[in-house]
């Protein structure tokens, strides 16, 4: 559940430099989905490791959590630039 569909990544273009959405492969979206739940679980304290991880998971499966907002806000941003998505390579 906590894998992106699509990413903003920078492109230059004349000077300027636009973040332009793009979509997320496979691969990427896996590891990118593990950093943000090992993130979000490393921020926590007061618990052993384990427990938080398993917190983290269920939360995930649940559409809740620190990492489901980070995809959200990947998401948000990436719509939020879709008039830039002509620059596309």
């Amino acid at each position: 559940n906590v894998k992106p569909l699509i990413q903003v990544r920078s492109r230059r273009v004349g000077g300027a430099t636009y973040q332009v959405p793009m979509e997320v492969k496979r691969k990427r979206a896996t590891s990118l989905a593990t950093r943000w739940i090992l993130d979000a679980t490393r921020k926590k304290k007061g618990r052993p490791m384990f427990k938080r991880l398993a917190d983290e998971l269920i939360m995930a499966y649940r559409r809740e959590g620190a990492a489901m907002s980070t995809r959200d806000n990947v998401h948000k941003m990436a719509e939020a630039n879709k008039a830039f998505a002509h620059l596309t390579w």
